[in-house]
């Protein structure tokens, strides 16, 4: 706290605390009357005995925290002339500058939102202009060098600075996986985006540390430190002791990480550059050198409430906000420059006003530049796809020699094996793409040794060893995570879900980062992954709604995804192959969903019939995104429009109906359920003019509805429509999940009354 008692006479009627921490700081200069006997050289350090921060240095810091206030301070000064849209700032956290200093910008940041002083730091580094980025994004401008317009976040490519969104610490655990993954490139021989002995900042406050997200990050790191496996992670906790008005417990922080099985601890005075820098240096050669997780402890102070529409004087006293304010980390800065005669008072004004002025033109200019205009341009980044580039890479086959070592020889290859079922085909091409892609990864709960609950992944561990596929803690949170880092670090991960349920435990790793990272980077990073996830139902009662899960709408909500749902095991085989193939060319995030109940399926119409056995397709065929499979093409009569199980099942409904009708029924297999294709859907509704939507899922969020609008949309009210659908319902055990779930005798009824009407 300053020493200076004129801090205590604040006026503190006047509700605006921006102005009040601002005329503080020119009033504490404007009343120092104390002067050192010495002046320091810049080579000189700032505080004799206790730090080797030079005046040079320091001077650099100070400048940081200053342009970082100012931006704050303008941000609301363009809020109210409507030429800024964001108005969460840093006062009070400036002193993460030191961090934005010690680190190497080639050390990947997940940064917390409060990262103003960092960020002027690091982007010195690369010879960016901190102050007039931070405007264009502040004022949503398409030429906002990191999102283009699409949000006021933090990020460079240059500085390694990934965009994030995140205010509930959702950036932690793909923090935590990126620096495993960091020591899994280098082991595997796969060449990393920054150097082998890179750290991985992430920081957050004291209250997003408490989210169920942040402790599945901070367990897994300890986690994996306790096996002696290298994670290293500089966690730094920017601790204001408030979450928006929620108190954070006094001691709490400490209490919880001093003595962290697997995480080393340090603490420091986050208002003092000085401090601050000493301890974060010997934080960040900690984790350097042992590659282990660390925990850095900065106390500090919130300036200026939550955001500009936060009113403070609801939940905080005058006293408190007086006592608060004069913690200010810039007036501490200022009394350590005066007290060393490193500055006088008047170069400090000098300084503080000339970055007033620097950020007040950046404003101003940064208002007149462009901004996004159209749809097409909004959505420009979210979903890359360049078709030739994807599907070339998905018809390219493994060398021969990588799948010998992979199958034992080229009599093992599948292609030469009898047709097999899904679960069988799904193994079989797994093991062709790790054979085709040394960088990818496989892992999930029990995928290793057992082989998976299902023993889809059985033999891949013996095959491709542990390096490659490995069992994770079981949270699908980490799962997911891991999976984000590994793909931003160089690999290309197969995280694997157990059930479709577990996938909602962590479904924003999916839906708020993994996916959003394109469209807030404007295509400058990816993490292309894909994400086996078994599902669906029809399991014959057994487990209950865990594991009879019919419910996939949050991922049809999530922009960006695509989702693949095979019925078959030849298809399985050669979409999986087009999904690495997406995940590889244009960093897309992929979710295959794999039907349990047809994994072991191999009769189709009577039992040994064996119709549901497929040949392995050669390793040069893939099934291209959106290209669904037709059965009876030359039927007019009726169409069923599928996927998953429904495929068989309407197989089987179509038999019986052309026996008692004689109608012709033609199976649409969609394949692809997002995105849809919707010209595929039209042309062959058009063609039948009857049909009938099977669609496991629910009747509320069921993929039907889209169906439904765009045939609609194209295709007029010529065509009738009719659905069948599970119940908005849980999925009971035993025969009762039959209540609520789409049968075959339903199918064939709905079929003939539609061709009826």
């Amino acid at each position: 706290m300053s020493k200076n008692p004129a801090l205590a006479r604040q006026a503190t009627r006047n509700v605006n605390r921006a102005e009040v921490v601002d005329q503080n700081f020119l009033r504490f200069l404007q009343e120092w009357d104390y002067q050192p006997g010495v002046r320091l050289a810049d080579s000189d350090p700032v505080r004799e005995g206790d730090s080797d921060l030079s005046v040079a240095e320091f001077k650099a810091l100070f400048e940081s925290q200053m342009c970082s206030r100012h931006l704050d301070l303008e941000a609301r000064a363009m809020r109210l002339r409507n030429e800024g849209f964001y108005t969460i700032g840093s006062s009070g956290h400036e002193c993460n500058a030191v961090l934005g200093r010690l680190l190497r910008h080639t050390d990947p940041a997940f940064l917390h939102y409060r990262s103003g002083g960092f960020m002027m730091e690091r982007l010195r580094k690369v010879g960016q202009d901190p102050v007039y980025d931070t405007a264009l994004s502040l004022s949503a401008s398409a030429e906002d060098p990191i999102s283009g317009g699409r949000h006021k976040v933090w990020g460079s490519v240059k500085a390694w600075v990934p965009p994030q969104t995140s205010t509930i610490a959702s950036h932690l655990p793909k923090a935590v996986g990126a620096a495993v993954a960091l020591g899994q490139a280098r082991l595997l021989g796969v060449e990393a985006p920054v150097p082998a002995d890179s750290i991985i900042y992430c920081s957050f406050g004291d209250a997003s540390a408490n989210h169920a997200t942040a402790q599945a990050a901070f367990n897994t790191a300890g986690w994996t430190a306790h096996q002696n496996l290298p994670c290293p992670v500089l966690f730094v906790c920017e601790d204001n002791d408030i979450g928006i008005s929620t108190r954070t417990p006094a001691g709490w922080i400490e209490a919880q990480f001093a003595s962290r099985v697997g995480i080393k601890y340090f603490k420091c005075d986050g208002l003092d550059l000085v401090d601050t820098h000493e301890v974060a240096k010997e934080a960040i050669e900690y984790c350097r050198t042992h590659r282990k997780p660390v925990f850095l402890h900065l106390k500090l102070k919130r300036l200026l409430g939550h955001a500009g529409t936060d009113m403070e004087t609801e939940y905080r006293t005058p006293e408190e906000l007086e006592a608060i304010e004069a913690c200010d980390p810039l007036l501490i800065s200022a009394e350590t420059a005066l007290d060393s005669g490193a500055m006088t008072a008047q170069e400090i004004r000098d300084l503080y006003e000339a970055t007033r002025a620097r950020v007040q033109e950046a404003a101003k200019k940064a208002a007149k530049t462009k901004k996004l205009m159209t749809r097409e341009e909004v959505i420009a980044p979210l979903a890359p796809y360049h078709p030739e580039l994807v599907n070339a890479e998905a018809a390219r086959a493994p060398s021969a020699e990588a799948r010998i070592k992979a199958f034992g020889s080229e009599k093992g290859f599948p292609e030469n094996q009898p047709a097999r079922h899904m679960a069988i085909l799904i193994n079989r091409a797994l093991h062709d793409l790790m054979a085709k892609y040394p960088e990818m990864t496989l892992f999930g709960e029990d995928v290793a040794q057992k082989g998976g609950v299902y023993t889809v992944t059985s033999g891949l561990f013996a095959t491709f060893k542990g390096q490659r596929v490995f069992n994770t803690l079981l949270d699908e949170t980490t799962i997911l995570g891991m999976a984000q880092g590994q793909a931003m670090m160089g690999l290309l991960p197969f995280p694997e879900i157990q059930y479709l349920a577990y996938f909602h435990n962590a479904c924003d790793q999916i839906r708020g980062e993994a996916a959003s990272l394109q469209f807030f980077s404007n295509a400058q990073y990816s993490n292309g992954l894909v994400m086996r996830i078994a599902s669906l139902a029809y399991q014959k009662g057994f487990g209950g709604h865990f594991h009879n899960d019919n419910s996939f709408a949050a991922l049809r909500d999530i922009p960006g995804l695509v989702i693949a749902c095979p019925s078959r095991g030849d298809d399985a085989a050669m979409m999986l192959r087009t999904l690495a193939a997406l995940a590889r060319v244009d960093g897309r995030v992929c979710a295959f969903l794999e039907p349990i109940a047809l994994y072991m399926t191999k009769d189709l119409y009577e039992d040994k019939d064996g119709l549901w056995n497929f040949a392995y397709p050669a390793p040069d065929k893939a099934i291209p995104l959106g290209e669904g499979r037709v059965y009876n093409e030359g039927a007019k009569d009726l169409l069923i429009i599928t996927f998953g199980n429904g495929v068989p099942m309407s197989l089987r409904a179509a038999r019986k109906i052309e026996a008692e009708t004689k109608k012709k029924v033609r199976i649409l297999d969609l394949r692809w359920l997002k995105p849809l294709n919707v010209e595929l859907i039209a042309q062959h509704a058009a063609e039948c003019g009857r049909v009938l939507v099977v669609d496991e899922g629910r009747r509320t969020g069921g993929i039907a509805e889209e169906i439904f609008t765009h045939i609609v949309e194209r295709c007029g009210e010529k065509v009738k429509l009719a659905r069948v659908a599970g119940e908005d319902s849980y999925i009971p055990l035993a025969d009762a999940a039959n209540l609520v779930l789409v049968q075959e005798p339903e199918i064939a009824e709905a079929a003939v009354r539609l061709l009826k009407g």
